[in-house]
C-alpha cells in the first residue's frame, strides 16, 4: 500500500513538469537501422524490435543512403543502412535491397516532386510507419518515414554546412 501511495505522489508531483513539456514538441527519437529488428534473428524470421515498436508513430531521426534507382517515383525514395543502386528495367523484382528499407514520403504539398539521388550518408527526421502498405505501383513497404514540409531544406543546408 505504501508503494501505491509513493507512485501516486510520484506522479502528481511529475505533472506540473509533464505538462510544461507537452507544449513544446518532443526531441525526435534517434534510431538506427540495426535497431530496426529482434537479434538474433528467431525461427520465426525477422520480428520487429522493442525500439523500432516504441518508435511507430513518432518523429524519429534516421542517417541512411538514398537508393540510387532507375526509374524513381515522385513523392518518395528508398533510405537504406547500405548504399543500394537498383536497376528496376534489368532486375524487376528481383532488386538488392536489405529488410530495414525505409520508404521515404514527401508531405502531400510535395507528392509530385522528384528527389535527385544524393550519395553518402542523410539525416532525415520525419515521423515513422511500421506495418505492411502496398502504393500505387503495388510494392509493399513495410517501413515508412513521414516528412513534414522542409524536412528536405534542412537537411539539404545540412550537408551544405558539413561539406565546407
Amino acid at each position: 500500500m505504501r508503494l501505491l501511495y509513493l507512485l501516486v505522489v510520484a506522479v502528481l508531483i511529475a505533472l506540473p513538469a509533464s505538462a510544461q513539456t507537452a507544449a513544446q514538441p518532443a526531441a525526435p527519437v534517434e534510431l538506427r537501422f540495426a535497431d530496426f529488428f529482434a537479434q538474433p534473428i528467431g525461427p520465426r524470421g525477422l520480428e520487429p524490435s522493442a525500439a523500432l515498436l516504441a518508435a511507430r508513430g513518432r518523429d524519429v531521426r534516421l542517417v541512411g543512403f538514398m537508393v540510387q534507382r532507375e526509374l524513381p517515383q515522385a513523392g518518395r525514395f528508398l533510405l537504406t543502412p547500405r548504399p543500394v543502386a537498383m536497376s528496376e528495367h534489368a532486375d524487376g523484382d528481383a532488386d538488392d535491397l536489405p529488410a530495414a528499407t525505409v520508404t521515404v514520403l514527401l508531405p502531400e504539398s510535395q507528392r509530385e516532386r522528384f528527389v535527385a539521388h544524393q550519395p553518402g550518408p542523410v539525416m532525415l527526421t520525419g515521423r515513422l510507419d511500421y506495418g505492411p502498405a502496398e502504393d500505387d505501383t503495388g510494392r509493399v513497404s513495410w517501413l515508412r518515414l513521414h516528412l513534414a514540409p522542409g524536412a528536405l531544406a534542412e537537411q539539404a543546408s545540412a550537408a551544405a554546412t558539413h561539406s565546407h
